[in-house]
């Protein structure tokens, strides 16, 4: 039996975030530099989107270039944007006839203009389709989302348009860069590091997470599987206990 058979479709996770790492490391064991392993984490990318819209998975977050990223040499960075750019005009198309709809977080005003042009085009393009929501992390970390989500709320109290005592964790969520998404079930780091890297720090608070040793250009569809069966192995119990959780199942069944 195939991975993907082993699933349990009624128990797959609505959204699903990746921080997508390795291309750097996968470069260097293949003696080549490291915009050689984003090249080669693009075809990853293609792949896995694929294998979630084939699942019916809702949204898929990808962690593609933090704030602290443009902190990488000149020439790195520079490559990783025009790789963004080719990218995105090589791939609308596609995602178009699949019916896939992009979005971003992150603070795009740092973006180059001819990265930002082409990315609004494409947004654009995408903008009505219905069926899995790709949610690219650009230019984003969370440190930055929480400040700039606090500076907003300041902002409104200050303006007589939200009280104080009115703030509660929805408040909060509705003035992050995820306000229109679900929070993720299952975050899948790659490469073999434990971190989450300033990485929807308030969204994960219960999600799943999933670590590979895998490098990001070399996960595939299967890897996508692996994670996902194991997920449904957990107990998601929200705080709760175990027999709670049963007896809640139970009555409900």
């Amino acid at each position: 039996m195939s991975l993907r058979e082993q699933l349990d479709m009624s128990r797959l996770p609505s959204h699903i975030a990746i921080i997508m790492d390795g291309n750097g490391r996968w470069a260097k064991e293949q003696g080549q530099d490291r915009l050689f392993g984003h090249f080669h984490g693009v075809e990853s990318v293609r792949n896995i989107v694929e294998g979630a819209a084939e699942l019916g998975i809702q949204y898929l977050t990808l962690y593609a270039f933090s704030t602290e990223n443009w902190d990488r040499p000149v020439e790195e960075v520079t490559g990783l944007m025009e790789l963004l750019v080719d990218s995105i005009k090589k791939e609308t198309e596609t995602l178009n006839k699949n019916n896939i709809r992009l979005h971003v977080i992150g603070d795009i005003n740092m973006l180059p203009d001819y990265a930002k042009a082409e990315l609004d085009e494409c947004l654009r393009v995408l903008g009505k389709n219905t069926g899995l929501n790709v949610i690219m992390a650009l230019s984003y970390s969370s440190r930055w989302e929480i400040v700039n989500a606090i500076k907003n709320i300041a902002a409104d109290v200050k303006a007589g348009h939200l009280e104080p005592y009115e703030i509660d964790q929805d408040t909060i969520k509705d003035y992050l860069t995820t306000r229109e998404f679900p929070d993720p079930e299952l975050m899948i780091r790659t490469s073999g590091e434990y971190r989450i890297s300033n990485f929807l720090l308030y969204q994960l608070a219960y999600a799943e997470l999933y670590f590979t040793s895998v490098r990001w250009p070399d996960f595939r569809k299967d890897n996508l599987y692996e994670a996902i069966l194991d997920y449904q192995k957990r107990e998601r119990r929200f705080g709760k206990t175990g027999e709670q959780l049963h007896k809640q199942n139970e009555t409900t069944s």
